[in-house]
């Protein structure tokens, strides 16, 4: 669907949150071939569960943090 910004998105985006607007433009399907990103995109999933991913996404900044230290 049409956005008022003329962007075309998904209808689930929510308009009132820029950083599921800014997931929805710049992460979603697109692939991922970066072993950091998959592990990043793994645990998140794993976080996700019983959850919206725009909650997930709100809380971003904390995992962040958390997981800083880890190299896998």
């Amino acid at each position: 669907m049409e956005w008022a910004d003329g962007k075309i998105r998904c209808c689930w985006a929510n308009p009132k949150n820029e950083r599921y607007i800014c997931y929805h433009d710049e992460e979603w399907g697109v692939p991922a071939h970066d072993d950091w990103k998959l592990f990043e995109m793994l645990i998140l999933e794993c976080f996700q569960a019983g959850l919206s991913r725009e909650c997930v996404l709100n809380k971003l900044v904390i995992v962040y943090k958390q997981f800083a230290a880890i190299r896998v």
